[in-house]
């Protein structure tokens, strides 16, 4: 297996499968570790002489951290064994300049076999893949009815397959009905006579002749038949019945000897001159699908042929059950080779513009039928087949163009990004470094085109991505326990990517001689502009609520703004890098946020967006102010504090429920909570502590509704997610009695990575979200303290595994 599908394949399947994924990552990240720790022992003792002294003296400044190969939150100052699993500790190579960025040695370069291919901007084209089946032009159908009530004698055409041409005699009907209007015609005739030649002049009848006539022709008689009978001068008690056009009679649905009437169908002829060839476009492929497009296929009855035609209709509404769209092709068939329901496979080549735009150079300055799109022609005019007035091509289109007006898009490789949903990871080699040196960013992807994904943010033409090893590379990120595909915020103490993963908790220092995630000193012009951020944040946290599309989509623009006005050149140190490790995520929230199409798709980004910020705020510092704002400590009688336990005791039931996988239990405990909310009595508040407490009251009362209401194990997780982060508030707003320890724990992979708090009256994890399938997963055990009104980090439980 090479590099760069294992990228590709670990990415799919780490998006699919989060809750099975950790036996194998643990099994794939043992291999890769010890291969990147050999790869890096080897090369240094390979290099020559004088090399090894310039690494042995680097060395000497640089203190050496140990870790576990599948326990990375594991930090050590020399070898030894993993506390958790036991394996020996491996050397973390530290990497120089920034939060993602790792540095190797040439030759370990030489052994991970990477591979890198410069960001370019280019014209490329999308293969869209489809299949389906050859049907009928509906438009081309006819139906051969009655025309009236009678008997069918004789079926002339007795069985489905055969072409008729326009003409051709299909039915011999008697009819009752037939014959009247026959003599109808015979004494409207001999009256005539009659008339003529009487001498009597008589008043101008009406022309019952053609009266008639008429009637005979409404009931489907031909003219020649209508003079036939006024030659005979009688009428006959049966009559045939003609094709009124060409084809294939495709339904025969009556028999000699049935009665019918007037209106029901007897065949069903169908032109096959004309076909329809129905495609399955995956929802995915739509963007690169529009109207009069060109499309190629092939069957399994002419090898190596191949068809074309236009599309004409895409299916406004999706499959639920194939999450598939029809896509209508009008194909010509005039040799009569396709032949309904005939299975094909079709392309459509769609070149692309920036914003992943569809470039149609062969409908250039034409003009095409809104209702035939094989209607083509060079000047405007009427379709020849509907009479429509012809229209721009243009018009219909995404973009259709010379593809030299069209600015080019920015693209990567396939093989260069590790996904991560609509985001990716890349890695990107600092050409300037003397070693061999690569930072990994977070970037956002447009539409895949073939062997290329479009990048929307995060990339700039020039820039080298690795395209082979990079899965290798993201391994031993993480094994620097710094932010990567596997761990997107980090795996332990002094990585810098924000998060703790547990084990002892580092005291490495930063640049400037601070903790990471302690109180620092900011600039005031980057305090002043970091607080316009928050301020717009803000902005776009109300538009959320408000549930206006276009509000969120400016709010998140006006996010952007602020974002570029903050000044990067008065940052030094690990300020710098801080910032320039949280710019590059929220501007990746901006560029999906400004063009969100639907409030779910908001409700997604905006979490991203939160969650970010939040950890933002954490690091330079600024969350005890924050929470000051947004929790303020309410002073209460001893009395009303004990009687939120029940209310706890009942959460926690809940909490162990949901780890445990008992839905039942689970299910059971709704009730229970609205029971334990009833009995809570106010008399011992005053007048601000009740206010406060009715407020709450109300939103642990529809939470509680939520709760009832969960049908099933997944809902219910989802409702306690809400419910764990309004109990939070309440003991911290009013404390709890007896000074019990309660812990806040956070899982990062909660929710497809949205990330959700749970309470615990313990420090041993187990997480309501996943169970069993990752039951020690969390990142972060807060110590809720009371009487500091903080949280103090707990630092001597288990690390997570997954």
């Amino acid at each position: 297996m090479n590099d760069s599908f294992q990228g590709n394949w670990w990415s799919r399947i780490y998006g699919k499968h989060t809750g099975k994924l950790w036996i194998g990552q643990a099994a794939v990240l043992l291999i890769i570790g010890f291969s990147i720790a050999w790869s890096m022992k080897d090369s240094s003792s390979t290099v020559n002489s004088a090399k090894s002294s310039e690494t042995h003296t680097e060395h000497k400044n640089v203190s050496q951290i140990w870790t576990c190969s599948m326990h990375p939150q594991i930090r050590r100052d020399g070898p030894g064994k993993c506390p958790i699993c036991g394996m020996e500790l491996v050397p973390v190579t530290t990497s120089a300049g920034g939060i993602r960025t790792i540095k190797i040695s040439p030759t370990a370069r030489k052994l991970m076999r990477i591979e890198t291919t410069p960001v370019e901007r280019r014209y490329v084209t999308a293969e869209i893949r489809m299949v389906g089946k050859v049907e009928y032009d509906e438009t081309k159908l006819s139906y051969i009815t009655a025309w009236v009530s009678g008997r069918l004698d004789r079926l002339y055409v007795d069985f489905t397959g055969i072409e008729v041409k326009k003409g051709d005699h299909l039915v011999y009907i008697y009819s009752e009905e037939l014959y009247a209007a026959q003599e109808e015609l015979i004494q409207a005739l001999k009256y005539q006579r009659d008339r003529t030649s009487s001498s009597t002049k008589l008043v101008q009848p009406i022309d019952l002749v053609a009266s008639a006539r008429e009637k005979l022709r409404l009931l489907g008689l031909s003219a020649s038949q209508i003079k036939d009978i006024e030659q005979r001068g009688a009428p006959t008690d049966h009559i045939t019945i003609f094709s009124p056009i060409g084809g294939v009679i495709i339904e025969k649905l009556r028999q000699e000897g049935d009665r019918v009437r007037t209106g029901d169908r007897i065949y069903t002829v169908a032109d096959l001159n004309q076909v329809w060839v129905k495609l399955d476009a995956y929802e995915s492929d739509l963007v690169w699908l529009h109207y009069g497009q060109k499309v190629e296929f092939t069957t399994e009855a002419y090898p190596g042929e191949t068809f074309t035609g236009r599309i004409a209709f895409i299916d406004p509404v999706l499959n639920k059950d194939t999450r598939t769209v029809k896509v209508r092709v009008n194909v010509p068939n005039k040799d009569g080779k396709l032949k309904p329901e005939m299975f094909v496979r079709a392309v459509v080549r769609s070149q692309l513009a920036s914003g992943g735009r569809v470039i149609d150079e062969d409908l250039t300055g034409k003009w095409i039928s809104p209702m035939h799109p094989e209607i083509v022609k060079d000047e405007p005019g009427n379709c020849d087949i509907c009479g429509m007035p012809l229209v721009r091509a243009e018009t219909l289109g995404d973009v259709m163009g010379n593809p030299e007006n069209k600015p080019k898009p920015l693209v990567i490789p396939v093989s260069a990004a590790l996904l991560t949903g609509t985001r990716a990871i890349v890695y990107v080699e600092i050409p300037t470094a003397k070693e061999p040196t690569f930072e990994g960013r977070e970037i956002v992807l447009g539409p895949r085109a073939g062997a290329y994904y479009l990048v929307r943010n995060g990339l700039k033409e020039g820039d080298l991505v690795v395209t082979n090893g990079n899965f290798k590379l993201d391994s031993a990120l993480q094994i620097s326990a710094k932010p990567s595909m596997m761990t997107p915020e980090g795996g332990g103490g002094g990585g810098g990517g924000g998060h703790d993963h547990g084990g002892a908790k580092s005291e490495k220092k930063t640049q400037q001689g601070e903790t990471a995630g302690q109180q620092m000193t900011l600039p005031s012009q980057f305090r002043s502009q970091l607080d316009a951020v928050l301020n717009a944040f803000n902005s776009v946290t109300t538009a959320v609520e408000e549930a206006d599309l276009a509000k969120i989509r400016a709010a998140f623009d006006q996010l952007g703004v602020k974002l570029s006005q903050v000044n990067k050149k008065q940052l030094t140190g690990h300020v710098e890098m801080l910032w320039r490790e949280f710019s590059m995520l929220l501007s990746n929230d901006v560029v999906e946020g400004r063009d969100v199409a639907s409030l779910q798709d908001s409700d997604r980004i905006y979490l991203q967006l939160k969650r970010h910020i939040q950890r933002a705020r954490e690091q330079f510092g600024l969350t005890h102010s924050n929470h000051q704002q947004a929790i303020i400590k309410i002073d209460v009688p001893i009395e009303f504090q004990n009687q939120l336990l029940p209310l706890l005791d009942t959460y926690f039931a809940l909490a162990n429920s949901l780890a445990s996988d008992n839905e039942k239990l689970a299910l059971a405990t709704g009730p229970k909570l609205r029971q334990v909310l009833g009995t809570i009595q106010t008399s011992h508040l005053n007048e601000k502590a009740l206010t406060v407490w009715q407020k709450e009251f109300g939103n642990l009362s529809k939470i509680t509704d939520q709760v009832i209401e969960a049908k099933d194990i997944k809902s219910m997780r989802e409702a306690f997610t809400l419910l764990s982060e309004e109990i939070l508030v309440v003991i911290k707003t009013f404390e709890v009695g007896n000074n019990r320890p309660l812990y806040e724990l956070h899982c990062p992979m909660a929710f497809k990575g949205r990330g959700a708090i749970w309470l615990q009256n313990n420090d041993q994890i187990r997480n309501p979200y996943f169970g069993a399938t990752m039951l020690k997963c969390a990142d972060r055990v807060n110590l809720i303290s009371f009487d500091k009104e903080k949280q103090g980090a707990h630092t001597n439980h288990k690390g997570h595994s997954h």
